[in-house]
């Protein structure tokens, strides 16, 4: 039986903050977009545990945060700095495992099967592994540990903030009972809602579901969400793990239909997603404009270049166009998002990490 572990690193962005800022630590701290007075249109990134007490979270409007806790540390986002500490922590844990897959920026399963004789070493191991990273970064972690990665990831969700938490395949069923449906992971918001509507409320009722019912409503992902539910899941790590894409998107202080200010703004990123792929030395293939508007829809436009790229001219004229084929909407735009994929990497170069 396989020893899954996922580390997770705690409040990454706003830990880092704490890092370099010790005075911080004390103060509920904010990482995302300027509040601008309550008044901006950006996103939360993250934040300290001190700013959740106040009811803060990821992916909350900055200005709600900002409502929320005036007098909170807002943080513009660094991710060159956060991808640094990264780097080292993810260097880090490669040395305490047999295979190491990492899954972003701030989370990677390790396989320790072949360090440790048995789950009984487990936890100390786990402590070996948070006391290692403490000290080599001073960033704090939680570790997650069973026979597959779904409950690995799981218990480690549980045993936020700082913690370890295991959960052997015999308790995995149990463990995961009581959760409510929108716990599992893999299941998001309209597939919660979906879920309750058919009665099911905690894992534990979808784990005494009729499966014939969730694959005639949900196909092969109702066959996947059943397993789920009983605990079953993959234990095998890919250790080549690399990123699928690059991309950055910007929240506009106010709705606009200028198309000068929207194209500055594509500029403005595609610079950023280019310096990301100088970095990582990688060409691409496609390039995909994201357009959120006034009314909250989104809509995606990829476009092939039938080649591979390394250049900057690329990124920008392909976005624009495909941001110009939307034209006749002329709706004003609230955000807008440039991405590049289809990568192609030199022999030789580096392993990638997920940023962004």
């Amino acid at each position: 039986m396989k020893i899954i572990m996922l580390i997770d690193m705690d409040y990454f962005f706003a830990a880092c903050e704490e890092l370099r800022h010790p005075e911080y630590k004390e103060r509920p701290l904010v990482v995302g977009a300027d509040p601008k007075g309550g008044v901006a249109r950006g996103v939360v990134s993250t934040c300290n545990y001190l700013a959740r007490k106040y009811g803060i979270h990821s992916a909350m409007p900055i200005s709600m945060a900002y409502r929320l806790k005036k007098d909170a540390i807002f943080l513009p986002v660094d991710y060159p700095y956060y991808e640094k500490m990264s780097n080292q922590v993810m260097q880090n844990l490669k040395s305490f495992s047999t295979k190491f897959e990492q899954v972003s920026i701030d989370e990677a399963f390790l396989d320790v099967s072949g360090k440790i004789d048995g789950f009984e070493q487990a936890v100390e191991y786990a402590r070996k592994i948070k006391g290692f990273i403490k000290n080599e970064t001073g960033l704090p972690c939680s570790i997650g540990i069973s026979s597959n990665r779904l409950i690995a990831k799981m218990a480690c969700e549980a045993g936020k903030p700082d913690g370890i938490k295991m959960v052997l395949e015999s308790e995995a069923e149990k463990f995961l009972a009581p959760m409510p449906v929108g716990k599992l992971y893999g299941v998001g918001k309209k597939t919660k809602e979906r879920l309750e509507s058919m009665g099911y409320k905690t894992i534990g009722d979808l784990a005494r579901a009729n499966t014939v019912n969730l694959v005639s409503t949900f196909g092969v992902f109702g066959a996947e969400i059943y397993r789920s539910a009983k605990g079953q899941g993959e234990d095998v790590l890919v250790e080549n793990y690399e990123i699928k894409s690059i991309g950055r998107e910007r929240t506009f202080e106010s709705d606009t239909t200028d198309r000068g200010k929207i194209i500055a703004q594509i500029n403005s990123i595609a610079k950023e997603v280019f310096d990301e792929i100088k970095k990582e030395r990688v060409s691409f293939k496609t390039v995909t404009v994201k357009i959120r508007y006034y009314d909250f829809s989104e809509h995606l436009k990829s476009r092939s270049l039938g080649h591979y790229s390394d250049e900057l001219s690329d990124i920008v004229d392909n976005a624009v166009r495909l941001f110009d084929s939307y034209a006749e909407k002329n709706e004003p735009v609230r955000k807008i998002g440039v991405r590049v994929s289809g990568f192609s990497k030199r022999e030789g170069q580096r392993k990638m990490s997920e940023f962004g």
